[in-house]
């Protein structure tokens, strides 16, 4: 979509944002109707973790881009969703950085908004849902985990949200980590064989010689109905077996198991330094392997994924919910195409609940925006 207003449209504006640990995303849109006429974006919106002039110029430059210059004086209500910040604390810090910062922002621009809402990325996703409901409950999983119950629009129940040192149950980094271990596991003996040994191995960037079997792409199924025998598959990922003829049964050391105790040793001196050299969150970018190799049928892939939708599941769960009520989700994790959807649906069931998913909270922030205004969700 552009942010030039090709369509003639000479009413009142309003504004939604959606502020985010990885980006700032901004739909300018119609008051009476919500139609979108322009978006813009920029850089992360953490109102917690970005400082305030910064947050102040990626809030600014998102913004510029999606309500051009010669339109910002019919602006009459801003709405933004951010990380870190919530409508149920005002004077709680990620609020206040956040309405300091966005007020700064309008202000540079000339946008003379009489309205300036403020609430969490997840209470403006929820107002994305179908008909921007007031009370419900709402699950993110992506990088991190979190659910909440909204009563009147705003949070009045988390549940998780801790960070990845202490929560994140069910999470990409959660996911990510549980490869690592498996993958450990593996190396040391104690763990069933598996495909994350080799492709974890991979994108963390150890060398071909270390990696199990010797295989230098990680691709392992068997070539002669034997386990352990290597061979690629039409340049698709394959599947380490079990040798102790068991299905996810530990692999004995030796060189007989194709990844020698040296080698295992030299796996693991090389994983670890790879894994601690990095931020701990980045453990997330892993979890798009775990999802490949369940797909692929490796056991412990699917048994992570399992376990992480129990955990989501168990999230939910703890906030109380009731047959039939809205349960809006949003993160990666839960898509059209994600790799938890359908295994968390399954769980969610029994309690009467469907998830509805929504791509980001910007739809929500419109809503809310023109909530503020007076019109129509």
């Amino acid at each position: 979509m552009g942010n030039d207003l090709n369509q003639k449209w000479d009413g009142e504006l309003v504004v939604g944002l959606d502020a985010g640990g990885t980006r700032t995303r901004v739909v300018l849109a119609a008051a009476a109707d919500g139609r979108p006429l322009g978006e813009g974006a920029a850089g992360p919106g953490n109102a917690l973790t970005v400082p305030v002039p910064r947050l102040t110029e990626h809030l600014a430059e998102a913004v510029a881009r999606a309500v051009p210059e010669k339109t910002r004086g019919r602006v009459v209500s801003v709405a933004g969703g951010f990380a870190g910040a919530t409508a149920a604390s005002p004077d709680d810090p990620g609020h206040v950085h956040a309405r300091t910062a966005l007020t700064a922002a309008l202000r540079r621009l000339g946008i003379p908004a009489a309205s300036v809402t403020i609430c969490s990325d997840i209470e403006a996703a929820f107002a994305a849902a179908p008909g921007t409901p007031a009370d419900g409950l709402a699950l993110v999983a992506g990088t991190g985990a979190v659910a909440m119950r909204i009563t009147g629009r705003r949070c009045a129940v988390t549940v998780d949200g801790d960070g990845w040192l202490l929560g994140d149950d069910g999470s990409g980094f959660w996911i990510g980590r549980t490869a690592v271990r498996a993958a450990l596991r593996m190396a040391d003996g104690r763990g069933p064989a598996t495909a994350l040994a080799g492709s974890v191995g991979r994108r963390l960037g150890l060398p071909d010689s270390v990696l199990p079997y010797g295989s230098a792409a990680g691709r392992v199924v068997p070539r002669d109905g034997g386990p352990g025998s290597v061979v690629p598959r039409d340049g698709g990922p394959g599947r380490v077996l079990p040798h102790d003829g068991g299905p996810g049964g530990p692999l004995p050391f030796g060189g007989e198991a194709g990844w020698s105790r040296p080698q295992r040793e030299a796996y693991r001196m090389h994983l670890l330094p790879a894994v601690m050299a990095d931020a701990p969150i980045r453990l997330a970018r892993l979890a798009p392997l775990v999802a490949e190799a369940a797909r692929d049928k490796d056991a412990v892939a699917e048994a992570i994924l399992r376990e992480a939708a129990g955990q989501l599941a168990e999230t939910v769960r703890a906030l109380y919910p009731q047959p039939g009520e809205p349960l809006v989700a949003t993160g990666g994790l839960l898509g059209p195409d994600g790799p938890l959807t359908t295994l968390l649906a399954g769980r969610l069931t029994p309690l009467g609940l469907t998830l509805d998913w929504v791509a980001d909270g910007c739809r929500g922030a419109v809503a809310l925006a023109r909530l503020a205004h007076g019109g129509a969700g």
